[in-house]
């Protein structure tokens, strides 16, 4: 099976986001600045905030998840491999796996990771063995499991758009939706609202749940209780041209802020739905992670690359909140 068919099909959906940074694009590569749309903006990021360099030279970088022991893990669409990589930039494979995408820590401390090729959700342990937690939905297999996080109730909760679906193989579900799979193993359908559903989180209360969508650009919210979601409604749009960029991942301080990725970069919103600045990422950003001691460190996987940048306001990371 070609894995170059996936990443150019999902490539060429987002817009040709690789463009502003192909080599032979003859474009060169955004400058990071600091957009502020409302003096809001400046209690979250700090005008002298500078963005870092990680590590580069990578295939296409997503789900970054922080461990607290000083390391990120991170997956490569292109590269089909997990790796952690240390502060240093230091990169050490977990495991070779086609089409990793967005990944979380579980109630337990263990990996979840969306497996495009597999169609799956899969727990992956330390020396890179992996078991296959969920694959179907009403004896039908899912789509391509995009991003996944875990809820307030301690499931875990995941995206299933066609974005990633392997060449050759048939969508047997005729919708694209966002599940919920419980610890017994229950996959549950929480909404087939969204048209390609991409990213998601909780708000620090457990009381809302967004999920973008990257065909409409927007992001949908839904009140939360007991598993279920009810009174979806659109939060915000993220318009933007091509090559800009669409909404991906999604990530919440503690204060209830969003950073959401989208046109050149991270677009920051508060909680009522106002669009507060934008973050331009000198390569497109597919996702996003809270790192470091304080949880103040924004690592952002962005392309070929994985960046960092200081803000005010520690996030909010349902894994470590739950005292894992």
């Amino acid at each position: 099976m070609s894995r170059n068919f996936v990443k150019l099909s999902k490539i060429l959906f987002w817009g040709c986001l690789l463009l502003p940074v192909a080599a032979n694009g003859g474009r060169t590569p955004r400058e990071f600045s600091l957009q502020a749309a409302s003096p809001g903006f400046w209690d979250l990021i700090s005008k002298d905030s500078k963005l870092s360099v990680v590590i580069t030279g990578l295939g296409f970088t997503e789900g970054p998840v922080w461990d607290s022991r000083g390391f990120l893990y991170v997956s490569d669409e292109e590269l089909n491999k997990i790796f952690r990589i240390d502060a240093n930039g230091h990169k050490e494979e977990l495991i070779s796996l086609g089409d990793p995408d967005g990944n979380t820590y579980d109630a337990h401390h263990d990996l979840i990771d969306c497996a495009s090729v597999l169609r799956a959700i899969i727990r992956i342990q330390p020396d890179g063995h992996y078991t296959i937690l969920a694959d179907k939905y009403e004896g039908k297999r899912f789509n391509s499991p995009n991003d996944v996080v875990m809820g307030p109730d301690g499931a875990i909760y995941f995206t299933d758009p066609t974005l990633d679906l392997p060449k050759g193989e048939k969508q047997e579900l005729d919708f694209q939706g966002v599940f919920r799979l419980d610890a017994q193993g229950k996959v549950a359908l929480l909404t087939k609202d969204l048209t390609q559903p991409n990213g998601l989180a909780f708000s620090p209360d457990g009381t809302r749940l967004y999920v973008d969508d990257s065909e409409k650009k927007n992001i949908r919210v839904y009140d939360f209780r007991d598993g279920a979601v009810s009174n979806g409604r659109i939060f915000g749009e993220e318009p933007g041209g091509k090559g800009d960029g669409v909404p991906d991942g999604i990530r919440i301080d503690r204060e209830g802020n969003l950073y959401v990725t989208g046109p050149q970069g991270l677009w920051v919103w508060d909680s009522s739905g106002h669009h507060l600045g934008t973050i331009v990422i000198p390569e497109q950003p597919a996702n996003l992670a809270w790192g470091d001691s304080d949880l103040k460190t924004l690592y952002i996987t962005a392309t070929t690359s994985v960046y960092k940048l200081q803000t005010k306001v520690p996030g909010f990371v349902p894994y470590l909140s739950a005292g894992n």
